[in-house]
Formats: C-alpha cells, sequence, structure tokens
C-alpha cells in the first residue's frame, strides 16, 4: 500500500515540475497556453502519463510541441527530482475540463429554462 501513495506523490512532483517548466523554460509558442491538469506514473517509475488541455482548444499543436520539448522536460526533470529511474514522458490530451464547461453550460441552460417557465405560470 505504501508503494501506491510513493507513486502518487511522484506523480504530484511531476506535475508541479513539468507545470513550472512548460512555463518559464519552454518558448515553443505551441506550448505557451498549454495547462498540466494531472500526472500518473507506473509502479515500476518506467513510464508517466502527463495530461494536458490547451485554452484555445489547438490541442494537436500542443502535443506536437509538447512531444518536441519532451526529452528536454525529462532531463530538466531527472536533475530536479533525483529518482532512480526517471520514467519516459507520454503527453495526453485532457478532455475533462472541456467536458465539464460544456456540461456547466447545459446545466446554466436548463436552470434558466425552468425560470422562465415558472415566470410563464
Amino acid at each position: 500500500m505504501a508503494n501506491f501513495a510513493r507513486t502518487d506523490r511522484v506523480a504530484q512532483q511531476i506535475q508541479r515540475e513539468l507545470a513550472e517548466l512548460v512555463r518559464l523554460e519552454i518558448s515553443d509558442p505551441r506550448v505557451k497556453l498549454v495547462t498540466i491538469t494531472g500526472v500518473e506514473v507506473a509502479a515500476d517509475y518506467s513510464h508517466a502519463k502527463i495530461f494536458f488541455t490547451r485554452l484555445d482548444g489547438k490541442n494537436d499543436e500542443a502535443l506536437a510541441g509538447l512531444e518536441h520539448a519532451g526529452g528536454y522536460l525529462r532531463s530538466k526533470l531527472a536533475r530536479s527530482l533525483k529518482l532512480r529511474i526517471m520514467p519516459q514522458l507520454h503527453f495526453t490530451y485532457d478532455a475533462s475540463v472541456e467536458r465539464g464547461s460544456h456540461l456547466s453550460q447545459l446545466i446554466d441552460q436548463a436552470v434558466s429554462s425552468d425560470r422562465d417557465l415558472a415566470g410563464d405560470q
């Protein structure tokens, strides 16, 4: 059970470090509006799945930029994290933020239509 807690802590640390690296050290314009939303680390630390979103919706462009910078990001992480095994980074678009925004809009529409119906009576 302690192994899962450690992988979670490593994932959180990778997320914090990557967010800073993307914000401060990557000059690629494809990566400028990227937000790191989560990280999952394999139990043996060989792979890390990095979830991201981009505010303007150009996700394929952002994915290409992140993959291009992947080796640099991994080497910078290796210097700061001091892990025996530095995981391979795999970037994946996180659509949950978009889905959440869409659901919120649907809820707002339903609430406003309920108000309109209540006002007519």
